[in-house]
């Protein structure tokens, strides 16, 4: 009972913490400014890269989108987590570089072929290494390193993909489990290669 209290109370400090350091930063503090910026930084940063694949050009969009939260904070109403909105801002900031770094993306065609999961893949891809993981979607297109990137390692489902990126819910799970079948084929390639190099 005592821990479930400590825990009610933790979560309170750290509600309150953020609180006042979001009124600070509505009132132009700079210190609290940097406080929010050593918090979220890093997931911010990691979040960009793995939309980009671009370490540059995701810490640009990471300065960015923190200049555009801090002077757009008073638009954040406390209806999600800071870190949720400030999370969006870099995802739609994302978005927008990888537009601009590729004419030919092709994020917004719509395919309404649906391609049903096939679970043991899909838990075969669950059990490999994180890294052969990360390796692998790192040699995905655009546009389904995105997808997978967002359902997999950030945590939104299909129709929140289809909200960000404005493409259809069908083209979503189709390029999800399209993807999801390049990835599981990168790793196996990836895994192949690494025996054959280690005889």
């Amino acid at each position: 009972m005592s821990l479930d209290k400590n825990r009610t109370e933790l979560s309170k400090k750290v509600h309150n913490i953020h609180d006042e350091l979001i009124n600070a930063c509505l009132a132009g503090d700079q210190k609290a400014q940097f406080k929010i910026y050593n918090l979220y930084y890093k997931a911010m940063y990691n979040t960009s890269y793995r939309i980009l694949n671009d370490q540059m050009e995701a810490e640009d969009v990471m300065q960015e989108a923190f200049l555009d939260a801090f002077q757009k904070i008073y638009q954040y109403d406390g209806s999600a987590a800071f870190g949720a909105w400030l999370k969006r801002i870099v995802i739609n900031k994302s978005l927008d570089r990888l537009k601009k770094m590729k004419h030919d993306i092709s994020i917004d065609e719509i395919e309404n072929e649906l391609i049903e999961r096939d679970e043991e893949d899909y838990f075969e891809v669950l059990s490999m290494k994180i890294e052969a993981i990360k390796k692998g979607i790192e040699q995905l297109n655009d546009s389904y390193r995105i997808i997978l990137s967002l359902y997999l390692l950030e945590g939104y489902d299909h129709q929140e993909i289809s909200e960000i990126l404005g493409i259809n819910y069908n083209a979503v799970r189709t390029k999800y489990s399209r993807a999801r079948k390049k990835l599981l084929a990168n790793i196996k390639q990836h895994q192949l290669s690494d025996s054959i190099n280690l005889n």
